[in-house]
């Protein structure tokens, strides 16, 4: 029976979870079985004390619902040799940065390979949320100015379930399982303690704004059409976010991503969203095509 209950490593997994691993599959269909594995964990908050991402535990779980005909998993595929990275190799500049000139600022995709070392090593340093390996459809960037780095930034999956997010956008369930990917989160954003540039943070997200339905399109061959990210109200008030003219939509109910149960507390944080066109509410709901819009 299909509703039955299933209990992997202590973890029972509803009807629901079945029905966003076939979303998942079906929205990234290149993960292979350890990133799908870990994309699900980070979805359904599968997660160890210490927070690391239970995947053996989880791929166990996908092998047996594939088994039982509920999903299809991606074909086995020869396990690579990991690339080693000497972090000895990696060299960060604190040099206090405090003029720049605020015309030159870009941002730059981060690739794989040292620059994505370095990235991570900034973010895992001085990022209070440090770094958190992500799956699916991702880009990260350096901010710079001048070839000078000056932070970072991460854009990736949105989360799976948001009621304010919904309300506002006026979603059914079957039109948000069916185009969540054209909204993605700024999941990481840091600047570099040493930089001191007055209003360095929303020009960033200005530069991001303009430039990010472009890179994920090429990419990743679609375009989101809304931005959202999550401001931890303890720690921080989201002046840079209010200042690019991002929309408060409220508050989070402090549950984490997949909480059904009421039982993983976190800190209650302010959603914000940023439109990236004008129609981004009748192509979220399907009555139009998505079409990116290009900067003028």
């Amino acid at each position: 029976m299909k509703d039955k209950t299933r209990v992997f490593s202590g973890r029972e997994i509803s009807s629901e979870d079945i029905e966003m691993i076939r979303w998942i599959r079906k929205t990234y269909p290149k993960l292979m079985r350890s990133e799908l594995a870990g994309t699900v964990c980070e979805f359904i908050g599968w997660n160890t004390p210490s927070g690391r991402a239970k995947v053996p535990q989880c791929l166990e779980c996908l092998a047996k619902l594939e088994e039982e005909g509920l999903i299809t998993l991606p074909p086995l595929r020869l396990r690579e040799k990991k690339k080693e990275t000497n972090k000895a190799t990696i060299e960060i500049d604190t040099t206090e940065i405090s003029v720049c000139d605020m015309t030159s600022i870009e941002i730059e995709i981060v690739r794989p390979g040292k620059e994505l070392a370095r990235w991570r090593e900034y973010v895992s340093r001085y990022h209070m949320l440090g770094d958190k390996k992500v799956f699916g459809s991702r880009l990260q960037y350096f901010i710079k100015s001048n070839d000078k780095e000056l932070g970072c930034l991460q854009f990736s999956a949105s989360s799976w379930a948001l009621s304010e997010r919904e309300k506002w956008i006026g979603w059914t369930a079957e039109e948000r399982k069916e185009r969540l990917n054209l909204i993605v989160n700024n999941s990481r954003y840091l600047i570099f303690p040493w930089v001191n540039i007055k209003n360095l943070a929303s020009k960033a997200l200005s530069v991001a704004i303009k430039q990010i339905q472009t890179d994920w399109l090429r990419e990743y061959c679609y375009a989101p059409v809304l931005l959202e990210t999550f401001v931890d109200k303890s720690h921080f008030k989201g002046t840079c976010y209010k200042a690019a003219n991002w929309i408060c939509l409220g508050e989070t109910k402090g549950r984490g991503r997949i909480d059904r149960a009421h039982e993983n507390a976190e800190t209650i944080k302010e959603i914000y969203v940023y439109p990236l066109q004008k129609d981004f509410r009748e192509i979220l709901k399907g009555e139009k095509p998505c079409k990116v819009v290009t900067p003028e």
